[in-house]
């Protein structure tokens, strides 16, 4: 993903798999303060990737974008202050 972002994922609601459009991405387990550290991973030629913080199963879907997730939701979105 040279050149772009990093989309960040979150999951508050606890989904056990989120199907997402790319293999680079960030996870911060849920939205403050109930975050964990935000954590780069990268799915290399896998298709999928667990997080090591809150054991999210993210699932790479070419039929997604960058910013969508299945379910609906999980994009990550900063709120500055």
């Amino acid at each position: 993903m040279a050149g772009g972002s990093i989309p960040h994922f979150q999951n508050d609601a606890g989904h056990p798999v989120i199907d997402i459009g790319v293999k680079q991405f960030m996870c911060t387990g849920a939205n403050p303060p109930f975050d964990h550290p935000h954590v780069f991973l990268d799915m290399g030629d896998d298709n999928e990737k667990v997080c090591p913080y809150c054991s999210t199963l993210y699932r790479y879907s070419p039929k997604l974008k960058a910013t969508e997730t299945e379910p609906a939701g999980c994009l990550f979105i900063d709120q500055a202050a």
